[in-house]
């Protein structure tokens, strides 16, 4: 049976996104794993995996270089998303750090730029310099890291602050505060939500509910974590792997798709909060 197709998000300036995605957290860390990550990468790219997450602080432009090396002669294949450092994020930082990462990558433009976390620069700075990467065409568009429901009500106030498209965040099974209020509030305001860390680097996988819930779908653990997230609105998910069966493995969560037994089921063993709680960061 071929490959279910992968499901599809349009964000509010019109691009329409894959909601699967490859994370690179953790690679570029060392030289000699350089060519299994960027084949792993290039893997997930064949399969549909078109959308990449890089930043500047994942071993420090080290996973940038990978992501250079998987799409070389391949640019126009995939999404590419990077971050920006909190402390490089003044109005001129930005940039700087920008032209940087693009370096790195060997690419003239990022269709996706992010501010990883808030730090001490005003958000008015950095929206401003993602303003000015936008009109000089070095960014497709702008988002953030890391914001809770606050962060996001003060960055809307911001000039061209309603302008961000996506708000990357910890976001799985085991992290379901988001839903509360922050994910319902992104979605009021046309943002993306991408999920990040969504089979909780692993630790998931190993849990006996989940285990029988992957039994019953003749599936994983891993493809029903994602499985969860493909099936909520607005959400993007981003797994890392660095091994093409993983890879092909995560891939495979589309074509998954959970019973209303099996969501019963998950709801009792990862329950929802019942009152807001702070974002959670890893």
């Amino acid at each position: 049976m071929p490959a279910a197709p992968i499901p599809t998000l349009r964000l509010k300036n019109g691009a329409e996104l894959p909601t699967l995605g490859q994370g690179t957290w953790m690679m570029g860390e060392s030289a000699s794993q350089t060519p299994a990550e960027a084949a792993s990468l290039r893997h997930g790219l064949d399969l549909g995996l078109t959308l990449i997450d890089t930043a500047e602080m994942y071993a420090e432009g080290g996973a940038e270089k990978v992501v250079a090396e998987a799409i070389r002669g391949r640019r126009d294949e995939f999404y590419l998303v990077s971050k920006v450092y909190p402390w490089n994020a003044s109005r001129q930082g930005t940039i700087d750090a920008c032209e940087r990462s693009l370096t790195r990558l060997g690419v003239d433009r990022i269709d996706l730029y992010l501010l990883h976390w808030r730090g001490e620069h005003p958000l008015a700075d950095t929206v401003a310099a993602f303003e000015q990467l936008k009109t000089d065409g070095k960014i497709g568009a702008w988002g953030v890291s890391n914001f809770d429901t606050d962060d996001m009500r003060e960055l809307m106030e911001v000039e061209n602050g309603e302008n961000c498209l996506v708000n990357q965040i910890l976001y799985n099974l085991c992290r379901r505060g988001p839903e509360v209020d922050l994910i319902p509030y992104c979605r009021d305001q046309g943002v993306a939500i991408m999920a990040y860390s969504p089979i909780e680097q692993g630790k998931l996988l190993s849990d006996p509910e989940l285990i029988r819930i992957a039994k019953a779908h003749q599936a994983t653990p891993a493809q029903i974590a994602l499985a969860y997230l493909l099936g909520q609105a607005g959400v993007i998910a981003i797994p890392k792997s660095s091994r093409p069966e993983r890879v092909a493995e995560n891939r495979a969560s589309a074509d998954v798709t959970l019973t209303p037994e099996a969501l019963a089921t998950l709801d009792e063993v990862f329950p929802r909060p019942t009152r807001k709680i702070p974002l959670e960061m890893i």
